[in-house]
């Protein structure tokens, strides 16, 4: 038996809005730690309608698209400005490469906003066709860095149509337009119109273009604290600018350019070792869809590299192999990795963001044999 209920013929009291009522809690995806409770406004809501609107050329006859979680930050930098503007908004439950192309070419999407693991999937599957998503205006990128080698896998296919976006839910945002990818690839671009960056070395000091620091910025999309965790908002808001606790470097023209975050850093005899150096090699191997590099114990160095990857094919390549032909490629000693851990599947976040202090945690415990 069916249980039905009415709702109330009269109209709801009216509720009076203003710029600071909380609009919705976002939670952090605990790439590095435990997830936070990210508190966003309206007034931060309606920048996002009007920004991205903006930023990612979107109209009313605009066809957005969104494949997967709703609840990570990602999804509102579309779903804001559609509802603003009333453009079509196509939600599936979950990605899936064959889905989505046949869901692109029915509705005539223009929009699509991608975390990196989607791309990789969508390139590597036997169902990407250039016909079926030619009707595509912009494919924006989200959550993680995508290496540059599915960049340009990705440009050669569908030219003219890629952004880029750097930022973070608790409020600062970089995007490399569609026309700024030919002359600065390898950048996430510059801070959008309101927004304002710094890049400051270890002594709190302002680091020249060229030099790598962390990246600071303060904007109107900024947070007003993390719910219930006045501490934490201390330690991430400093005189009004947040801290993100990723490390980058500007160049002469104000762009963007990301390094790796603070926590991911390897530190290996003394030296400082990004991991995103050496994955950019490893997906160069035609064995391989994605990779994930982080720092295990090491007597001799004090930390030193591990490789977890997933191969396009089981099989197609063996782990010593691989080791050995990432090795001979790697710009420094302290870059070369100590093992490749082949996997399945990555762990990962709601918004499919790779997890790697799940991946490091066995090696961390002792555990050091596998994953």
């Amino acid at each position: 038996m069916t249980n039905w209920s009415r709702s109330s013929e009269s109209e709801p009291p009216k509720t009076e809005i203003v710029d600071d009522d909380p609009y919705n809690i976002i939670y952090s995806s605990g790439t590095t730690g435990l997830p936070k409770g990210i508190v966003h406004t309206h007034y931060i809501r309606a920048i996002y309608c009007t920004l991205f609107a903006s930023t990612f050329r979107m109209t009313p006859e605009s066809v957005i698209l969104h494949s997967g979680s709703i609840v990570f930050n990602g999804a509102f930098v579309t779903l804001m400005p559609a509802m603003y503007l009333g453009a079509k908004y196509v939600l599936q439950k979950g990605f899936d490469p064959r889905t989505f192309v046949e869901t692109v070419r029915r509705e005539s999407v223009t929009h699509v906003m991608m975390v990196p693991s989607q791309i990789v999937a969508l390139l590597g599957s036997p169902y990407f066709s250039t016909e079926d998503l030619k009707s595509l205006e912009m494919i924006g990128t989200v959550g993680a860095p995508l290496h540059l080698e599915h960049k340009e896998k990705l440009n050669r296919c569908l030219p003219g149509r890629f952004y880029e976006l750097y930022g973070l839910t608790e409020g600062f945002i970089t995007v490399l337009d569609k026309n700024h990818y030919a002359s600065k690839p390898t950048s996430v671009g510059p801070p959008q119109p309101f927004f304002e960056m710094r890049i400051i070395n270890a002594q709190g000091q302002d680091a020249p273009p060229g030099e790598i620091g962390e990246i600071v910025g303060r904007c109107p999309a900024l947070m007003p604290g993390y719910y219930k965790r006045p501490d934490l908002t201390a330690q991430a808001i400093v005189d009004g600018w947040l801290h993100t606790g990723d490390l980058g470097y500007a160049d002469e023209d104000g762009f963007l350019y990301l390094v790796d975050r603070k926590k991911d850093m390897i530190i290996s005899g003394g030296a400082n070792v990004f991991p995103k150096d050496i994955e950019e090699i490893i997906v160069q191997h035609p064995a391989v869809r994605e990779a994930a590099v982080f720092g295990i114990p090491s007597e001799k160095w004090g930390e030193t590299p591990l490789a977890a990857v997933i191969l396009e094919r089981p099989g197609s390549v063996t782990a010593e192999a691989l080791r050995d032909w990432i090795n001979e490629r790697v710009d420094a000693k302290n870059q070369r990795v100590h093992a490749v851990a082949i996997l399945d599947e990555f762990p990962r976040s709601a918004a499919g963001k790779t997890l790697k202090r799940i991946l490091r945690e066995p090696y961390w415990a002792g555990r050091a044999e596998q994953i």
